[in-house]
């Protein structure tokens, strides 16, 4: 790697291997998503216990403070929307002067293997991936399921970042599964963060799996609606810090959570 994509990949991966991505993208096909009406309001507390947001170019622009943000993975793939006929259909929204101007230390962009649109969303990768490695920027392939989520099997979930690493990616964002995750994480020659899907049903679920996760492979993760639809957003955050650069147990985790919670009332 050249100096330039080595410097924006140690902005996002720390120096103890491990990351903490806050995505605040999910307006670009849900709307005004349930605590993310307004982001700017939403990720103000949130910023010290995460080391990159991941959004789109229009809430970057509108709602992060450029003086005071951390780095930015930018969203640069979409034109689907939950009231559409396939969320998998989606092309490369933002050009490479634009990624330049907002001055992105890394892009994301959603695959959709086994869907109809599987081609064109390995395409928009390989696409974007050409471009990026020419200015030494970092893409990130998130391997999305659109509606599938019975697609969240380590089988399914492998041959999706196997193939995003194969494209290029140097970060592949997947889903965590409950059985053989270490699979998914030593076929992927790059590293894996972990996505964080629907609303866990308790903060013990989120801990648990995020833990997991860690211990069999994953340098950290990249959850959004399991933290700031959390009902103590702070706590969630720095529960889940301790767990990613820490070596926070499941059980420290929670009582840190059980702290900073009641510490706010």
């Amino acid at each position: 790697m050249d100096w330039g994509i080595k410097n924006r990949l140690s902005k996002l991966i720390q120096p103890d291997g491990h990351c903490f991505f806050l995505p605040i993208d999910h307006g670009y096909f849900q709307g005004p998503t349930r605590c993310l009406e307004e982001p700017g309001q939403t990720i103000k507390p949130l910023l010290p216990f995460c080391d990159a947001l991941f959004v789109t170019r229009g809430v970057l622009r509108s709602c992060v403070d450029a003086a005071a943000s951390k780095p930015i993975i930018l969203r640069v793939s979409g034109g689907t929307s939950m009231v559409g006929k396939d969320l998998a259909n989606e092309g490369l929204t933002t050009s490479i002067e634009e990624i330049i101007r907002l001055n992105a230390t890394a892009v994301g962009v959603s695959v959709f293997v086994g869907s109809d649109y599987e081609h064109q969303t390995l395409l928009n990768l390989s696409q974007l991936v050409n471009k990026c490695e020419d200015y030494g920027i970092p893409v990130m392939a998130v391997t999305a399921v659109g509606k599938e989520m019975e697609k969240r099997q380590a089988r399914y979930l492998a041959l999706s970042c196997r193939i995003a690493a194969e494209l290029g990616a140097r970060v592949v964002k997947t889903y965590w599964c409950d059985k053989d995750f270490d699979k998914v994480v030593k076929g992927c020659p790059v590293p894996v963060v972990m996505a964080g899907g629907p609303k866990c049903k308790n903060e013990l679920e989120v801990l648990e799996f995020v833990y997991d996760g860690m211990q069999n492979g994953a340098i950290g993760i990249n959850l959004g609606r399991n933290v700031w639809q959390n009902a103590h957003p702070v706590a969630m955050a720095r529960a889940l810090w301790a767990i990613i650069h820490e070596n926070a147990t499941v059980k420290g985790a929670h009582e840190l959570f059980n702290e900073v919670k009641n510490s706010k009332k």
